[in-house]
């Protein structure tokens, strides 16, 4: 699971240095908004072609890490 961090990229330049996916606009939490509507993982990958399911993946293990308060100082 810990490779999935390397997919969560925070740049100050990106999103205003929100956590996101492999330094695309794509903020985790944006992801998460998605997955809480209730939108399917495939949906969402049919949707976005330039995500990919372990994006999906390591926007639920940033979360869950998180809430935990086990983030790593350095991701991505």
């Amino acid at each position: 699971m810990e490779n999935l961090l390397t997919r969560i990229t925070i740049n100050p330049d990106i999103c205003h240095g929100k956590p996101t996916l492999r330094n695309m606009r794509w903020p985790v939490e944006v992801i998460l908004d998605l997955l809480s509507s209730g939108m399917e993982t495939a949906d969402i990958l049919d949707d976005h072609p330039e995500l990919e399911r372990e994006d999906i993946l390591a926007a639920l293990h940033y979360a869950k890490l998180s809430i935990s308060g086990d983030i790593p100082k350095e991701v991505g």
